[in-house]
């Protein structure tokens, strides 16, 4: 099987995966400032608890994003870095699809409503669903205020929504259907991002270093003062 070291950087928590011989292990990082700085430890962790070196893995994967500026260009950074010097491929993984694979992983989930803080006053958003063993695409990923979040209707099960969105926007999505029963504690992981990185090798959708490049749905990182002020002051 497969050798996939995977990072996750696109929120507050940063996370590192190694999936070989079917087994994940795993290291977490809590606190955005200190991404850059934990992950490669963590990486060697993995390699030396596994015994093997970088150079023995398969492939990268990497949380592509949407997320946080900061933390997707991380991820993709440290990912080109390790992937050049190693000369393996690398593999995008989108940050809302792995939440919707830890969804299935926590409950069998066929239908997901992933919905990340994207702040501003904004969530991302997409919708997967799980057919013939693989996840499809039912929204793409998208940008939008909370009360814009519009899924289709399911049709493999109960929708399942999942991410920090629900409970940053509570207020929001108090009247939506797909809100009861939600699970905002989901996020984006490095096990999940392993997991849809081996399916997105035995695709053929490998990368080179330099190919690999952040998913951003965002064209700026903060509000200008008039922003602000409108917001507080409609």
């Amino acid at each position: 099987m497969q050798t996939i070291l995977a990072i996750e950087t696109s929120t507050e928590l940063a996370s590192a995966a190694l999936l070989r011989d079917g087994q994940v292990i795993t290291r977490e990082s809590a606190g955005v400032q200190t991404h850059s700085l934990a992950i490669l430890p963590m990486v060697q962790s993995l390699l030396a608890e596994a015994g093997i070196s970088l150079a023995q893995c398969d492939a990268l994967a990497f949380g592509v994003g949407p997320g946080s500026f900061t933390g997707v260009r991380t991820a993709c950074g440290i990912v080109q870095g390790l992937a050049f010097g190693a000369d393996l491929p690398v593999l995008p993984v989108v940050t809302l699809a792995a939440m919707a694979q830890a969804c299935r992983d926590l409950n069998g989930a066929g239908e997901v409503l992933a919905v990340l803080d994207a702040r501003m006053g904004e969530v991302y958003w997409a919708q997967y669903r799980f057919a013939a063993n693989l996840w499809q695409v039912v929204v793409e990923p998208t940008l939008s205020a909370p009360v814009l979040v519009s899924p289709l209707a399911a049709e493999n099960g109960a929708l399942q929504a999942c991410g920090n969105g629900l409970t940053a926007y509570a207020e929001a999505f108090a009247t939506a259907p797909f809100a009861a029963g939600g699970w905002p504690a989901v996020m984006p992981n490095a096990r999940q991002i392993a997991q849809l990185g081996r399916v997105a090798l035995a695709q053929g959708l490998g990368l080179s270093a330099l190919e690999a490049q952040p998913l951003y749905l965002r064209n700026k990182v903060a509000l200008t003062i008039a922003e602000r002020a409108a917001k507080v002051h409609p």
